[in-house]
């Protein structure tokens, strides 16, 4: 099979679980990326069961608006079942490593406030340690080359500058830029996102170690893969 049609599989098998587990007249947390696309698109044939959805980036949302679901605010909601969202990677304890597409931020939110967070991806995102796709660091502008000399000095990674085509900063919805640390190897990333969520000027840190995936729906060659971790964050979650 190709990406495309992993991811496609991927889609459907999410929203298949969502149909099946998640209450009618319920709203759920979308997360961005072209797989999040695909369950959006898949899921928009029971849109109706749902009151709607919140999102996690622009991207999304007219994603979801196209698909003719409404969009709520995090704010007016006062739970959320459950939220959907792919990962750059994601190791055999559900840690994962977010932010290729630049929404982190928002989706470790969302992530927070969802009883269960159920990862979708293809099973070449299934790594044994997380650090091979850089990890993506959204930071405060004015603190952007501060950071870059503390995480050279810090850690074993090389930070970059997210640019877009165009060759200016990337910035995210939230108004801030991008570092990409290359060259990580993560053997503790629990650890390493606690340490970094203490330094000025980060706002997120793409490690989704403290808050993982309880869940893990993988596409594959073969079909699809159901991945259940045990995980004290997901207990907290369901309670």
């Amino acid at each position: 099979m190709t990406k495309k049609e992993l991811k496609q599989l991927v889609g459907h098998a999410a929203a298949d679980y969502v149909n099946t587990y998640v209450p009618e007249n319920s709203v759920i947390g979308v997360g961005t990326g072209s797989t999040a696309n695909c369950f959006i698109d898949a899921l928009s044939r029971s849109r109706d069961r749902y009151r709607g959805a919140v999102s996690s980036s622009v991207a999304t949302t007219n994603r979801l608006l196209l698909n003719g679901f409404h969009v709520f605010e995090l704010s007016d909601v006062e739970s959320l079942p459950i939220y959907i969202d792919g990962a750059d990677e994601i190791d055999p304890h559900g840690s994962m490593i977010k932010g290729g597409g630049g929404a982190l931020t928002r989706e470790k939110i969302i992530a927070s406030v969802a009883d269960i967070f159920v990862c979708i991806v293809d099973d070449s995102k299934l790594v044994p340690m997380l650090g091979a796709f850089p990890l993506p660091i959204e930071v405060i502008p004015m603190a952007r080359v501060m950071l870059a000399r503390r995480i050279t000095q810090c850690t074993s990674g090389a930070p970059v500058l997210r640019l877009t085509h165009n060759g200016t900063p990337f910035m995210t919805d939230n108004g801030n830029e991008i570092l990409d640390v290359k060259g990580l190897t993560i053997d503790d990333p629990v650890a390493l996102e606690h340490s970094m969520n203490q330094w000025p000027g980060i706002v997120t840190v793409g490690l989704f170690a403290m808050l993982g995936a309880a869940r893990c729906l993988v596409g594959t060659k073969y079909g699809m893969q159901c991945i259940d971790y045990v995980r004290e964050q997901s207990s907290r979650r369901s309670r």
